[in-house]
């Protein structure tokens, strides 16, 4: 079984965005859950949601305490919340921000973990260019998609138009398909 966590503050889309990894799994005939966990459901508080992914059917109704992954949608929960607590260091971590892991003060947390697996995304610039809203779920599904391997982009790509009218979709899947393409760029340069 495949667990991710996703942070963010409310109105980021952390919901949406653990429902469409689900969709998108269930796309590639396997099993999925998504269910997010609110503190003051307001928006701009702090918001977690999750996703299971496996190829057989889930049991697990608890929040993911151990996550294979983590998505964290807003870096100033970064030195507020511990987003980190329960990730291993064979476990991954995409973080909307235009800057690197060191330059956000991780470079001790992350010293165990394999630069393949670690990814920084201009999330929220990318929505704001192709969306023009600062709403970064979707750019990190592709980011997602790309450092992970568990999910095909076009998967991801799917579930987005089931989740958006055409127009938004559009929008969407192309900021997607930029994220995607960016870390791909990023995992080959680290792999040369």
């Amino acid at each position: 079984m495949f667990q991710i966590r996703i942070h963010g503050r409310g109105g980021q889309g952390v919901v949406s965005g653990a429902e469409m990894l689900s969709v998108a799994a269930f796309i590639e005939g396997r099993f999925a859950q998504a269910f997010p966990s609110f503190g003051s459901e307001r928006m701009g508080a702090p918001v977690m949601a999750f996703c299971r992914i496996d190829d057989k059917a889930i049991r697990l109704r608890e929040p993911v305490l151990e996550p294979d992954a983590l998505i964290v949608q807003d870096p100033t929960l970064l030195h507020q919340v511990d987003v980190f607590a329960g990730l291993h260091p064979d476990g991954f971590i995409v973080i909307n921000s235009t800057r690197d892991f060191d330059e956000l003060g991780l470079s001790g947390y992350t010293r165990g973990f394999r630069r393949y697996r670690l990814a920084a995304v201009p999330a929220t610039e990318l929505a704001l260019k192709h969306v023009g809203r600062p709403v970064p779920n979707v750019p990190l599904l592709g980011a997602f998609a790309a450092i992970s391997g568990v999910l095909h982009l076009e998967s991801v790509i799917a579930a987005i138009r089931e989740k958006f009218s055409p127009a938004i979709a559009e929008k969407n899947v192309v900021a997607a398909m930029e994220a995607h393409a960016m870390v791909t760029r990023c995992l080959e340069t680290v792999h040369a």
